[in-house]
């Protein structure tokens, strides 16, 4: 089978850690882009996180948000321009702690937008923190002896949470840890952008990922954390398909 650089993916090297799933997901996004020929109609906004240099790495128009916002800016681009793709992409700091509340309505309202939730269980980008989603028991910067439930509460689960909003159509929770789960999170992530083509709401595909560095665990170790423990707290499947 040759090998295709996908259009809608630059060329520029990215600025992540070796190991870690960003890259895995930017490739699947485009690759869905391309395949369903909407490049030239697609908005995305960024985050503040680990892919805050999200614009540097795709070939269509992507507008930075500030820190959780980007559910209300992309809500304000579906109206203005309802003939547009608009997605999100997003971390689980950005998405469940600061933007918790934009991500609800968003959600809550039924939007048809699409958003890409990575969750790689810490905040990656400013030294390793505990985030929403991070595992019990999991040591941070600011969790050295493990993340408890009755000081900083269990993990936010966020499938599971907007489940029970009318307005939302589809949310599926996916992996980049294996060959098996990249193939399955690149469908799930192409059927919530047919979702927005065929005006049937807001579908948001949560993707579990590997951030080596701040969990301190070698790249291949990364890997064997989600398969082993996140899959655990976060059960891969779907948790809505109106």
């Amino acid at each position: 089978m040759e090998f295709l650089h996908p259009e809608s993916l630059s060329d520029k090297q990215t600025h992540y850690c070796p190991g870690c799933g960003h890259g895995i997901v930017h490739r699947l996004v485009a690759e869905v882009i391309d395949e369903l020929d909407i490049r030239e109609k697609t908005i995305a906004t960024a985050p503040v996180g680990c892919a805050v240099m999200f614009y540097d790495y795709m070939k269509f128009d992507i507008i930075e948000c500030a820190h959780g916002r980007s559910p209300a800016v992309a809500t304000g681009i579906k109206r203005m321009l309802p003939d547009r793709i608009v997605f999100t992409y997003q971390g689980d700091g950005d998405l469940a702690a600061i933007g918790t509340a934009e991500t609800i309505h968003a959600a809550n309202r039924g939007e048809n937008i699409t958003v890409i939730f990575v969750n790689n269980a810490i905040y990656g980008m400013t030294g390793g923190q505990m985030a929403p989603t991070t595992l019990l028991g999991q040591q941070t910067t600011t969790t050295p002896g493990g993340r408890g439930k009755h000081q900083e509460g269990g993990p936010v689960r966020v499938c599971e949470l907007l489940s029970s909003l009318d307005g939302v159509c589809y949310l599926e929770r996916t992996s980049v840890s294996s060959p098996k789960d990249v193939i399955m999170a690149k469908r799930a992530i192409k059927k919530a952008f047919e979702n927005q083509i065929d005006g049937k709401g807001y579908s948001l595909v949560e993707v579990l990922s590997m951030c080596p560095t701040d969990w301190k665990l070698a790249p291949q170790d990364a890997v064997k954390f989600i398969n082993d423990e996140m899959k655990k707290t976060f059960p891969l499947g779907v948790f809505k398909d109106r």
